[in-house]
């Protein structure tokens, strides 16, 4: 949950038509609480199968190295994923919606300081957007580490991305 970028938020609408939408987040378990914050604009498919509070899902995953082998069907690759399960709900109370704004800044940029390299979200500001909390019940995880010297490894960030030629 840390280390991740970004994860995938899944509600539900009132048509039973499940979402799924990619966003940044944080993940806060201060105090002991299990949370996860994240904002997007004050409409939208989000705000509204969040209008009132409900079940939701949220996954992320952070990538590790690919793994090559002798035979195209062991290539494998490092990861480390987690779904998280709980209430989602819009967060109303100014305070911690700001609280949780600063958090994905400090979590984005963490090199920037507030009233040092940037104005501190304003009141007016806030109303431009909404922010959203998860309140996470339960979890569920998985990895796969392998050896530091494993042969062949290599970082998919590293890989040149060839594009299929256009027809």
């Amino acid at each position: 949950m840390r280390r991740a970028p970004y994860g995938f938020l899944a509600t539900v609408g009132e048509d039973g038509q499940p979402f799924l939408n990619s966003n940044l987040f944080v993940f806060d378990d201060a105090g002991g609480e299990r949370r996860i914050y994240l904002h997007t604009h004050r409409t939208g498919r989000t705000r509204t199968n969040l209008e009132a509070a409900q079940q939701v899902a949220f996954g992320t995953v952070a990538m590790g190295r690919l793994l090559p082998a002798p035979e195209a069907l062991e290539f494998s690759v490092e990861y480390a994923g987690v779904v998280a399960f709980g209430i989602g709900r819009i967060v109303q109370d100014p305070v911690e919606a700001k609280a949780a704004l600063q958090m994905l800044l400090d979590k984005y940029a963490p090199h920037l300081k507030p009233g040092v390299d940037y104005r501190p979200t304003t009141d007016d500001e806030l109303k431009r957007t909404a922010v959203y909390r998860i309140d996470v019940e339960t979890w569920s995880g998985k990895q796969k580490e392998v050896e530091a010297d494993f042969p062949g490894a290599f970082d998919f960030a590293e890989m040149p991305v060839p594009f299929p030629a256009r027809r």
